[in-house]
């Protein structure tokens, strides 16, 4: 591999804000804040709105909600005489 073109990853701690999760992975990207963590490093800090710990996707609680006046229901309306033919 060439010398000089990768960047300088280092380890960075990413906070949940929703509830406080916290991990440790290798990033590199800036910030002005910093924690102190249980094993005594001080690392950069990024707070982060949703994680997979909050995220409706990987939790389970995702919902599905027709909000635009039934374009999930036109659209099976519309396909349902062209679905795929069962064999009899």
């Amino acid at each position: 591999m060439k010398e000089g073109i990768h960047p300088n990853y280092r380890d960075v701690c990413f906070v949940d804000l929703t509830n406080g999760f916290k991990f440790v992975t290798r990033s590199v990207v800036q910030s002005k804040e910093t924690i102190k963590m249980d094993d005594g490093r001080e690392l950069p800090l990024v707070k982060l709105e949703t994680t997979s710990e909050t995220h409706p996707f990987y939790t389970g609680t995702q919902k599905s909600v027709d909000t635009l006046g039934g374009r999930v229901e036109k659209f099976r309306n519309k396909f349902a005489k062209v679905g795929i033919a069962k064999k009899a």
